[in-house]
């Protein structure tokens, strides 16, 4: 979470215009402070986190509006996904919790505000992950290709398309694993930087192959969707537990690289498993700015074209921030936006809670 997506769109049906994106950079200080949150973190933390979000992201939504030169009333409603401190739709009871106050967010811009997309589909046994498959249907969808939409965020995640889609309407959509959260929280610890500006740092060293066989064995990657994950299982402790069994270190660099090969790996491998058809394979997230991650990724899946989403009309940045504008406008409208065979909920669930401003 290095800065705010922001994203103004219009919606009308299966029509999406992209009006402004920006990006609000975070602070450094609440930056580092919202990844040290984990179950640990006490509740007088969390609830000042939670206030301190609530505005920023209303700071974000302004500013955007100000670039665009429009009135809060010229905007149907805000969909605010919230920074996740935690996802565990596997322990018992299962739960996800994302803060930035919504309440904070509509009193503040005076634009009704939907969040909390998760939880309703977790209630309904599901994983409440991921969401975006249900956009990149009505988006990216094709009469004559079979896709694979990947995106490239903290996870990497993917939503398998079949062409035809109404003949065949069984979409599949997972985890595959760690992305850009190892990679950068590594960086972090070891260059004191964000993250490997353009995989420069991983491309120096060398994969470390019982490292990565060590990686490859926990048991995530066999199993099968539906399935999610995050920070509360793939993050530095994980890590380390594994490196504590090599009794030779590690370079740092080569731990880098090893981290950017797990990433290509698990995610070809489950795009060659469960999207065996596969023709296109359209990218998006903050990992397609890393040209290692992609090459590595593009010499893996031969015979598969690879793109941008910005040959659709989206620009890959903003993908997320306008999917959830998109689930924002299908909560207004009562429609169901959830995909059972994604998230293994009992059935469709209508997602978010609807935050209205007062007069």
């Amino acid at each position: 979470m290095d800065a705010i997506d922001v994203a103004l769109v219009q919606i009308d049906g299966k029509t999406f215009s992209l009006v402004e994106y920006d990006q609000l950079p975070i602070d450094d200080d609440i930056r580092k402070t919202v990844r040290r949150l984990s179950i640990t973190s006490n509740i007088d933390e969390i609830s000042r986190l939670d206030n301190v979000l609530g505005h920023l992201f209303a700071d974000s939504v302004l500013n955007i509006l100000k670039k665009a030169n429009l009135n809060p009333r010229d905007i149907s409603a805000i969909g605010s996904h919230g920074q996740t401190i935690l996802h565990l739709p596997d322990a018992i009871p299962p739960r996800t919790l994302q803060i930035g106050d919504a309440c904070i967010i509509a009193f503040r811009t005076g634009i009704t505000t939907i969040a909390d997309f998760r939880r309703m589909d977790i209630a309904a046994g599901g994983q409440g992950a991921p969401l975006a498959p249900a956009f990149h249907m009505a988006k990216f969808s094709s009469s004559d290709k079979h896709r694979v939409i990947l995106n490239l965020g903290g996870m990497a995640n993917i939503t398998v398309l079949p062409k035809n889609i109404s003949d065949e309407p069984l979409i599949i959509g997972f985890d595959t694993g760690p992305c850009n959260a190892l990679l950068d929280d590594w960086a972090q610890q070891h260059l004191d930087q964000p993250f490997d500006k353009n995989g420069l740092w991983a491309e120096s060293g060398q994969i470390d192959n019982a490292l990565l066989k060590d990686c490859l064995n926990d048991p995530y990657f066999d199993t099968p969707p539906p399935k999610s994950t995050g920070r509360d299982y793939f993050n530095m402790d994980w890590l380390n537990h594994i490196l504590t069994g090599h009794q030779e270190s590690i370079s740092p660099a080569d731990v880098q690289a090893t981290l950017l090969e797990l990433t290509v790996i698990t995610i070809c491998q489950a795009i060659k498993k469960y999207a065996a058809k596969t023709n296109e394979l359209l990218v998006c997230g903050g990992g397609i700015h890393n040209p290692l991650l992609i090459e590595s990724i593009r010499n893996e899946l031969t015979g598969i074209e690879i793109n941008s989403t910005d040959k659709y009309g989206l620009d890959p940045d903003c993908v997320e921030a306008v999917a959830f504008a998109w689930l924002a406008k299908c909560r207004m409208e009562g429609t169901a936006a959830s995909i059972p065979s994604v998230t293994g909920a009992s059935a469709p669930q209508i997602l978010g809670a609807i935050y209205c401003p007062g007069k």
